[in-house]
């Protein structure tokens, strides 16, 4: 079952395709008229690859800008819509005018001109098509849905590749135009107003909702420039989501390898099967691009978007290119001079290439979409479209390049008169060779791809119950009927009112605590794009401790697997004490490689304090005999370092065998999962932590977690911001400096992951962001 039945209306999906028909009308018309730099114009194989390899860099490297751009603009008429408008408008313009070429001109004039224009277009493709694919991942959350609306826009859009072929025809018969270049200039005025309309009809008719009150980064200067480090690092963080991973790599083999050699229709039909008479050729060299495109416009597609509803997205992917495999060598044998008609038997297999590949994988990026807002909290479809589309791009970008450099290796020269022996054979044998070893790449990458439509779903609800607050999360909700702990309602002698100063009084107080040193902080490895148990590198724990160590007397871990024992080496190495914690859960057999790990740790010097698991009575993974035993087993083992065990401070009060098999007591105290408001936090704080020493029998208790999140949903009373956090920090730090409290703040750096455990303000407990930066 789909997790929604809205269906988006016929018309929303026909203006999206007329969208799509320009996005794909532009590219199919420049890659037509681009024969006429190398057959008439003269350019050489390096300019034409100089031409195709440069502008689309320019694309590729602005795409994630324009996709920041989007997702964070805050207008009446949304996100996108208004660069799609304008982008339209600067598309059509430059593409008029980079084409304005003359053949009188030097080859060097043409190439320079040509080239300025090109990135001109560029910046205005740029414009529209990043914002107008994002449109597209936003009208549907349904899984099939999704699918039909990428599949009538292709629809839509494979009009292009039947009309454009046809413009070789008109280019190259002297009844229409003196001269091919003569064509391409009148010809490329015709393209620009009628796509450059077809490309604002999604812009006017397919509506979107205001963001104006939107919570969005702002669009200044500084920001858009802060924002391409972030673009670095939202790079390595879709790149860390291994199904988005490989939809961006196998689209890159695909499409790459099909355009290295699709400008070679034009020579191979000419050279091959006309001896270079281009006259002659007539009407063959469109036919194989419109009927290709027939094809993929009545068969492949419907077939395809079938299959997806039939057999899932992935299968039908894989069936598809089994059959593009086909057609691609049956290319080699059936391009046969005297009988041009036979390679028309290729193309219903040849078609379902590139035919079936952005209908799925358009629709699988929006699926894709969807597990990055459940692990991340946010959404980015211009971001990742922006991605998705960059890897379109480069790929796009080194086939010109290679296709130049093809064109030199085989010796082919489209001013001479008779070509080198071997060098149209050549093109064909990259012509056929080429696209099946891209194609049997994406296969093999794409062959455990695992996000289906049970999981799709999945996804999709999980992410509506979130929305709806119907979500359950991991959280330590020890609020209940029977609260152990009452909050003092007048506030702690040691606390300050910093409603009462300035924002540089309040930044001041927090400075100076952190300036002159916390006793301990619990230290964040995962770095974004990680998930909780992904291997972590040296370089990040080391780069990380730097950071944090001048302002903390301890460092906290968790773990002491998958690189989490790097944690109390790098801490020895800037002379930080260590509370090192192996994780245990209803998993026994990790559970003795944690313990291992730690005892090795602690044999070798490193751990001052030993800790057996957190929270895990909280979580109910283990009984509290299956823990005590697991405590007294690490004892023997390391008799001289302190020993014990993490958990709520009401766990601790709940059992007293606890107390009693731990050297020392260590509580987690959170008054804002107990819905506590910011004005008397520190005091529920105090509190909670005299009801466990009181219980303690004189053992040292030692608080191993509190903190306050500055984003996310409120609990209660407790609202989550930037001023509460900073309010919590200080009168917390202040009280505990003041009672000689042993306390760890939580935590050193956000942590995207935690959304999927603790909600929306999961991922901002940090002093310091996900980009490690400090945040006030």
């Amino acid at each position: 079952m789909s997790t929604t039945a809205r269906t988006v209306p016929m018309g929303q999906k026909i203006a999206f395709g007329m969208g799509m028909l320009a996005n794909q009308m532009f590219p199919a018309s420049l890659g037509i008229f681009m024969v006429v730099l190398v057959q008439n114009l003269g350019f050489p194989g390096w300019m034409w690859g100089v031409v195709y390899f440069l502008p689309r860099v320019l694309d590729a490297v602005t795409d994630p800008i324009m996709g920041f751009i989007s997702d964070n603009t805050k207008s009446v008429w949304g996100r996108r819509r208004q660069y799609v408008f304008l982008g339209a408008i600067i598309m059509g313009v430059a593409f008029t005018g980079m084409w304005q070429l003359y053949g009188e001109n030097s080859v060097s004039y043409n190439f320079t001109y040509f080239l300025l224009g090109s990135f001109g277009f560029y910046i205005g493709l740029t414009i529209f098509s990043v914002p107008y694919v994002a449109m597209g991942y936003e009208m549907s959350e349904d899984f099939h849905e999704r699918t039909q609306i990428m599949a009538i826009a292709q629809w839509i859009g494979q009009w292009a590749w039947v009309i454009a072929p046809w413009f070789w025809v008109i280019m190259y018969d002297p009844s229409w135009f003196p001269s091919p270049e003569a064509a391409t200039r009148q010809l490329s005025i015709w393209v620009a107003v009628v796509f450059s309309v077809c490309a604002m009809i999604p812009a006017i008719f397919i509506s979107s909702k205001s963001t104006k009150n939107e919570n969005f980064s702002p669009l200044t200067f500084n920001a858009i420039g802060d924002s391409v480090a972030q673009i670095i690092k939202g790079f390595r963080e879709a790149f860390a989501s291994r199904p988005f991973r490989k939809l961006c790599i196998s689209t890159f083999f695909i499409f790459n390898a099909f355009n290295t050699v699709a400008g070679f229709v034009f020579f191979i039909v000419v050279w091959h099967l006309f001896n270079g008479d281009a006259g002659a050729a007539g009407y063959w060299t469109p036919i194989f691009g419109s009927v290709g495109a027939l094809v993929t416009t009545f068969i492949v597609i419907p077939i395809v978007a079938a299959m997806s509803r039939k057999i899932g997205k992935k299968n039908a992917f894989m069936v598809s290119q089994g059959i593009a495999l086909i057609g691609y060598a049956s290319l080699w044998f059936l391009f046969v001079p005297g009988k041009p008609w036979m390679f028309i038997f290729s193309l219903p297999f040849h078609s379902f290439g590139i035919g079936s590949l952005f209908v799925l994988m358009m629709s699988m990026t929006a699926d894709v979409i969807d597990l990055d807002e459940l692990n991340y909290g946010v959404r980015r479809e211009g971001v990742f479209g922006a991605i998705y589309w960059y890897m379109v791009k480069f790929g796009f970008a080194i086939a010109g390049g290679l296709s130049g450099v093809i064109l030199t290796v085989v010796g082919f020269d489209g001013n001479a008169a008779v070509q080198p022996e071997g060098a149209v054979d050549g093109l064909r044998i990259f012509f056929s060779g080429l696209p099946m070893l891209g194609t049997m790449a994406a296969m093999y990458l794409m062959h455990d791809y695992d996000v289906d439509e049970e999981r799709a779903n999945q996804i999709r609800a999980e992410l509506n119950a979130r929305k709806t607050g119907k979500t359950e999360v991991t959280i330590p909700l020890y609020r209940s009927e029977t609260s152990l702990v009452v909050a003092q309602r007048e506030a702690l002698k040691t606390d300050i009112d910093l409603t009462a100063h300035s924002p540089a009084e309040v930044k001041s107080l927090f400075n100076g605590i952190l300036g002159s040193g916390l006793h301990g902080i619990c230290f964040s490895p995962y770095l974004e794009g990680q998930q909780i148990g992904d291997p972590l590198s040296e370089e990040q724990i080391y780069r990380r401790m730097e950071i944090i160590a001048p302002h903390t007397e301890w460092i906290r871990s968790f773990s002491c697997t998958g690189g989490n024992e790097l944690i109390p080496k790098a801490a020895r190495k800037f002379g930080l004490k260590t509370m090192t914690g192996a994780w245990v859960d209803a998993n026994k057999e990790m559970n003795l490689q944690e313990i291992n790990s730690l005892v090795a740790l602690a044999k070798e010097g490193l751990v001052d304090i030993a800790v057996i698991g957190n929270e895990v009575l909280m979580r109910g993974d283990l009984t509290l005999e299956e823990l005590i035993a697991y405590i007294h087993h690490v004892k023997k083992e390391i008799p001289h370092v302190p020993v014990a065990y993490v958990d709520t401070y009401n766990q601790f009060l709940s059992h007293p065998q606890l107390m009693e098999a731990c050297d020392v007591i260590l509580v987690n105290c959170y008054p804002f999962w107990e819905g506590i408001h910011i004005s008397h936090a520190s005091s529920h704080l105090s509190n909670m932590y005299e009801l466990v020493k009181n219980a303690s029998n004189g053992k040292k208790v030692i608080i191993t977690e509190t903190g306050w999140p500055d984003k996310g949903t409120a609990l209660h009373a407790a609202e989550p911001s930037a001023e509460n956090a900073v309010h919590y920090f200080i009168n917390a730090q202040r009280w505990a400096k003041e009672s000689q409290v042993e306390l760890f703040y939580f935590s050193s750096f956000d942590e995207s992951w935690k959304v999927r455990q603790e909600g929306d303000v999961g991922q901002s407990w940090g002093l310091w962001n996900k980009h490690e930066q400090l945040k006030y």
